[in-house]
């Protein structure tokens, strides 16, 4: 395995008023500044910035085009990094919030890079030993940080915890309906289950909402877990959507062939816990009712199928040049699919 490197641009940023904005709020950088991208996920949009002395940070912005409200908060995220280092927890260090649309015409931050491995669709050398390991790692990751006290870390204002479970349902329905390309019946069905099922609250936690192997920088030594990044969702919330929300990227090995063909988690390598696991040991850990996990489980895909919806819907109104983004249409209908499967055999 290698280090986290990025590749050539997608999404061209205008160095025309970054230079110089870059040179004033990074006094060190030194000669001529490289930009490049890194091969993040379908929303906020990752660039490295390196000068020819080696060094190097991070800058973040929201997709070009995107338009979602509540989505791509800048500032929300950087609060929430801002908090979470000045706690010493394993989070990038934020230098700069940017709010003037005259630099790159959306908000952005820059905070320091972390070097280490993430691990992306197609990485190879590893082994049955470093997935059981990491993937144990990982539940215990997002366990402590629900165990966080909201108050503490000066958050606590970040949401609204009650009745977060209904208004997720809600909220996601209503996104997906504005997104909506084409009639897809299966999700309907979807959505009727949910609003059906939905259980009551089980605690309050700050939740990170995108909590998957591809948001973690593992170190390049002993595959410990240096950071968590893409706080863009984070919020106050009842625990068990968030581990929802890791149970949707989570594919097992038995799984639909074409799930794993999805530039998603590579959980459906052997040594991982199945998702059946993975729910029971937070579960358990948590001290949380075992009777809804395949609630939480089919949320999480369902709430992948929307996400995936608004990009595709604006990867074909023209906004975005990303061809990655060309197959989402197939990849949404297999989600659907997936959860539907799960539905049909009763548990996760």
């Amino acid at each position: 395995m290698n280090l986290d490197q990025p590749q050539p641009i997608r999404e061209h940023l205008d160095l025309t008023s970054l230079d110089p904005y870059l040179r004033k709020k990074l006094p060190e950088l030194s000669g001529n500044i490289k930009i490049e991208q890194f091969p993040s996920g379908f929303s906020n949009l990752t660039y490295l910035i390196s000068d020819e002395v080696d060094h190097e940070y991070v800058l973040r912005r929201p997709p070009f085009g995107a338009n979602i409200k509540g989505g791509h908060d800048m500032k929300r995220e950087y609060r929430i990094l801002h908090a979470l280092s000045k706690h010493q927890l394993n989070v990038p260090e934020p230098l700069d919030l940017c709010t003037d649309d005259s630099v790159l015409g959306a908000d952005f931050y820059i905070m320091r890079r972390i070097k280490g491995i993430v691990l992306r669709h197609g990485s190879t050398g590893t082994s049955e030993a470093f997935f059981s390991s990491l993937s144990h790692n990982a539940i215990s990751t997002l366990i402590e940080l629900h165990r966080l006290n909201p108050n503490e870390i000066e958050l606590s204002d970040l949401g609204n915890p009650e009745g977060y479970v209904a208004r997720q349902i809600n909220g996601w329905t209503r996104r997906y309906a504005r997104a909506k390309t084409e009639d897809l019946p299966g999700m309907e069905l979807l959505c009727d289950w949910l609003f059906k099922n939905m259980p009551s609250e089980q605690g309050v936690s700050l939740i990170h909402n995108d909590y998957k192997y591809d948001n973690l920088i593992l170190d390049p030594e002993n595959f410990s877990i240096r950071a968590i990044l893409d706080w863009e969702m984070a919020t106050i919330g009842c625990p068990m959507m968030d581990l929802g929300a890791a149970l949707g990227y989570w594919i097992d090995q038995d799984d639909d062939p074409r799930l794993k063909k999805l530039s998603f988690s590579l959980t459906h390598h052997s040594g991982n816990l199945t998702r059946q696991q993975v729910a029971e040991m937070y579960a358990q850990a948590q001290n949380h009712k075992e009777d809804n996990l395949l609630f939480y489980g089919v949320y999480g895909i369902w709430r992948i199928v929307v996400i995936l919806q608004q990009i595709y819907a604006r990867y074909l109104a023209g906004h975005t040049q990303d061809s990655r983004f060309a197959s989402l249409g197939s990849g949404i209908k297999v989600l659907i699919q997936h959860a539907q499967t799960l539905l049909a055999r009763g548990h996760l």
